[in-house]
């Protein structure tokens, strides 16, 4: 039985990684997608195109031509809006799947010498995903985040403190990977708590004939771009395991980490323009 027990472990990892890269490239490519469009629409408008409309843009993909509107207010809702909201469940929902069968339930959230139990070790994993989203929302809500270099250098410190506090009682992979995780946590949480509610309240303004609040939509795109700049040091985590010399099992790998956020964000804003 035990080559059978391992088996199906070993089959539901590769299932829920599998589909946690599927699902968070269909996220994170429509997510540079549109980071794209907000660049570039403003750029070229018809000199006939409606008052409401703030940018086009004409793109030729696969078979034919497309062009893209971007409206402050529609003068009508249209009968079909599509909502860009299922990518980040999907993959927020296997790759927390993924946390618990390789680490929680998988045996390499502690070192062997460790006196702490599993589930002892796997609620403070959890704890770091839900009070790390609190501080995040509690940091970009204060003056301090009003300043997207400020709130940067806090956010970069608090990520390596908190790398280096979980290395002292994870092993160094569980404790690279939670970093990873918050930041997936975050993303996802932003898209379905911040970004989704505003977006319902400017449709809600709209079928009412009322202007929508501006403020709102400032809140949700300034989320948007958080959630771009998390996104390459998400995958560079993601895919630290197949480097173990280079990152979480290097002597310096809390320095390692701050190094490649810091390529992440740069690379970020280089493509955010």
């Amino acid at each position: 039985m035990e080559w059978y027990t391992y088996t199906v472990s070993e089959l539901l990892n590769l299932a829920f990684r599998w589909f946690h890269i599927v699902a968070g490239i269909s996220w994170i490519g429509q997510t540079y997608l549109f980071n794209w469009m907000e660049r570039t629409l403003p750029l070229e408008i018809d000199a006939n195109a409606d008052e409401n409309v703030s940018g086009q843009l004409w793109m030729v993909h696969g078979g034919g031509f497309y062009l893209v509107e971007k409206q402050t207010k529609p003068k009508v809702m249209p009968r079909t809006l599509h909502w860009f909201k299922w990518e980040s469940a999907l993959t927020f929902l296997s790759g927390f799947f993924l946390l618990i069968i390789v680490y929680y339930m998988g045996g390499l959230m502690l070192e062997p010498d460790s006196e702490m139990s599993d589930l002892t070790a796997s609620l403070i994993g959890i704890g770091v995903l839900i009070i790390g989203f609190g501080i995040y929302r509690l940091l970009w809500s204060s003056p301090l985040g009003k300043n997207e270099y400020i709130g940067a250098t806090i956010s970069l410190i608090l990520i390596i403190g908190l790398f280096v506090g979980m290395d002292q009682i994870f092993s160094s992979r569980a404790a690279m990977f939670h970093i990873g995780a918050l930041l997936g946590t975050i993303m996802a949480a932003n898209v379905w708590m911040i970004i989704l509610p505003a977006q319902r309240k400017m449709i809600a303004a709209v079928e009412d004939n009322q202007q929508p609040d501006m403020l709102l939509g400032a809140k949700a795109k300034n989320c948007s771009k958080h959630n771009t700049y998390m996104s390459i040091p998400v995958i560079f985590i993601m895919i630290s395991s197949h480097f173990p010399v280079t990152t979480y099992g290097n002597t310096d790998n809390w320095l390692m980490l701050g190094i490649f956020i810091l390529i992440g964000w740069a690379a970020a804003k280089w493509m955010r323009g």
